[in-house]
């Protein structure tokens, strides 16, 4: 059964960038192990037909038999889909191929933009007690990223420092702007957050000066180093926090956990 209208302390993080290779996949994957190593219960969508989350948390292929797809078209309960992963307090829903499809299969649903919220506000979410759910978009302003953001409270937009970084940000801002005017009056700009930062790098300071110039508190404090454990972490299938516990790269997504659980409490 559906129930928009139950209270819920659930908070719902779309992070998203239709930039590719901009660090959100490895943002939303150790931003929810640092969630869950703080004692909150994350689950974790991946609606990026890559299935990188899936991959980076360990779910190899042999395991997902029931995915997103299937969430978001009806034909499988989140019981069905939801996993467990070896990072304790989290769980993922993986994601294949078959979404790649999604845009073409969907067109003649008049409710294709709500499916994922529709989803994810049946009565049967209630027992797992969810704090967080973190769904990983695609890289592009797609039907999947529509859903995430009907179904979310928050975009938080991983933002690479390098050279037009910022360029088509405004595009993502309409796009959210939108989305709250005629489908999901709740959703927020939940911040933005520098990634691949080097401190000895002049381009990179540049690019948080115009960054926090422009777009003010919206930038979080926390900036996500380039780090190699936080490279080579998703070849050896875990979060940054699991593979290498004090290297800087697991040190940053705490400090950013604790600023997004501060942020999303303070919001009505």
């Amino acid at each position: 059964m559906i129930d928009h209208s139950r209270p819920t302390k659930l908070k719902i993080l779309a992070l998203a960038n239709q930039k590719g290779g901009v660090g959100k996949t490895t943002t939303t994957i150790n931003l929810g192990a640092a969630l869950a190593e703080l004692g909150k219960k994350i689950l974790l969508i991946d609606l990026d037909p890559q299935g990188n989350a899936s991959t980076g948390l360990g779910v190899g292929y042999d395991k997902r038999e029931t995915t997103t797809y299937e969430l978001i078209a009806g034909d499988a309960s989140p019981a069905d889909a939801i996993l467990p992963t070896d990072v304790q307090n989290l769980w993922i829903v993986p994601a294949t191929t078959d979404l790649s499809s999604a845009d073409i299969e969907l067109i003649s649903n008049e409710k294709r933009s709500f499916l994922l919220r529709d989803a994810l506000s049946q009565t049967a979410m209630d027992p797992f007690g969810f704090d967080f759910i973190l769904i990983d978009c695609p890289p592009s302003l797609n039907i999947l990223t529509v859903n995430a953001m009907v179904a979310a409270d928050n975009v938080i937009v991983p933002l690479q420092s390098e050279f037009f970084a910022l360029e088509g940000l405004s595009q993502l801002m309409l796009t959210v702007r939108e989305i709250r005017d005629t489908a999901n009056a709740k959703l927020r700009i939940g911040g933005i957050v520098l990634t691949m930062y080097d401190k000895r790098n002049n381009l990179s300071q540049q690019v948080e000066a115009d960054a926090r110039d422009n777009l003010g508190d919206l930038v979080f404090k926390t900036v996500i180093p380039r780090n190699v454990r936080l490279s080579e972490a998703p070849s050896f299938a875990m979060p940054v926090l699991s593979y290498d516990s004090t290297s800087k790269g697991s040190i940053a997504y705490r400090d950013l956990a604790k600023e997004v659980i501060k942020t999303t409490a303070q919001q009505k």
